[in-house]
């Protein structure tokens, strides 16, 4: 069953986070979309997508982040929000990044779900992010993690599908070690 919101864009997301997000004029600028994929052949589509799911503990894959948590709502519901820090998208050494990421969307029958950056020390301005898990047929599956997000000062959009890729083929082939050690194969 798709459970879906979609914040009201003049405050969006729920007082109890510490700050409004700045009014940035950036409607004569495109948003820069990417999407990134990768194929699994030892983990099967419903063993990924309980990995993604578990929104507030991502931590456990996504490389070099040291914390996530929830700080609002309840795990995988529409509407929490996650606080994930220690990590780096654009590879500055030295410097411990941080995100509150609010659950938008999520349809565990189409594996899907989607998140927006409401705070962070990141230069992503209208962060909006969707993870998919496709079953390819047997064992095996194909994970694709698209962004739209609005142009960054100092980086370009083909950096970030890059590292979006990168981030999710680490990302994958630890969970796919995970299960494989759970099942015994």
């Amino acid at each position: 069953m798709l459970q879906y919101f979609y914040p009201k864009r003049n405050y969006p997301y729920p007082t109890t986070i510490s700050q409004k997000p700045k009014e940035i004029d950036k409607s004569s600028m495109a948003k820069w979309e990417g999407k990134a994929s990768t194929t699994l052949t030892k983990a099967s589509d419903n063993q990924i997508w309980s990995l993604f799911s578990d929104f507030f503990n991502n931590h456990k894959w996504f490389p070099n982040m040291s914390t996530s948590y929830g700080v609002h709502g309840d795990n995988g519901k529409v509407g929490c929000i996650r606080y994930c820090g220690g990590f780096s998208i654009e590879g500055n050494a030295g410097q411990v990044n941080w995100a509150k990421e609010w659950l938008l969307a999520i349809d565990p029958d189409q594996m899907f779900l989607s998140y927006e950056i409401v705070e962070s020390s990141l230069p992503l301005t209208s962060y909006i992010s969707m993870v998919k898990v496709v079953n390819v047929g047997g064992q095996g599956c194909v994970v694709e993690w698209s962004f739209s997000v609005d142009p960054v000062e100092g980086l370009t959009c083909e950096y970030l599908v890059e590292r979006y890729q990168d981030i999710l083929d680490r990302m994958t082939m630890k969970m796919e070690v995970d299960v494989v050690e759970k099942n015994g194969d």
